[in-house]
């Protein structure tokens, strides 16, 4: 009786855990926010080389603030220490940037600011109606800022 209990436990563990989310990397978020950069600012291959790097120092800084918060609760000086990062990193890939990119580059940060995705076909919208925004995290996860 023990060993069907255990072995029913350990069947719905299984079961279950295959639907816990999956953290992603350093590495996926920079290679996603690199993808979509390159698509829209048609990155030349040393751009594109170092705004990857750029992208992946802030994707390290982003999981580790996200994964301080979860483990310690929310951290003002944290936070401000991470969007100043942000701020010297978005002004250091504009500086690889031409001015053409720059200006589409500032619409991309506006959009992901705005929680705006756009992956998604934007919906015809009836009078008076407000677009939805994405917030929070899942803001955040549409694409590295």
């Amino acid at each position: 009786m023990k060993n069907l209990v255990l072995i029913i436990v350990l069947i719905f563990g299984a079961f279950f855990s295959s639907f816990a989310q999956k953290q992603p990397t350093s590495e996926e978020l920079a290679k996603k926010n690199i993808d979509e950069l390159e698509k829209r600012l048609k990155l030349s291959p040393t751009q594109k080389n170092v705004v990857y790097n750029f992208a992946f120092e802030l994707a390290k800084e982003q999981l580790s603030l996200y994964k301080k918060q979860v483990a310690n609760g929310y951290n003002d000086e944290e936070t401000t220490r991470y969007y100043k990062s942000q701020n010297e990193i978005n002004k250091s890939i504009k500086a690889v940037l031409k001015s053409d990119q720059i200006t589409e580059y500032e619409k991309i940060i506006e959009e992901r600011l705005n929680g705006i995705d756009p992956t998604k076909k934007k919906k015809k919208l009836k009078k008076g109606e407000e677009e939805e925004k994405v917030v929070g995290i899942e803001g955040l996860k549409t694409g590295i800022h």
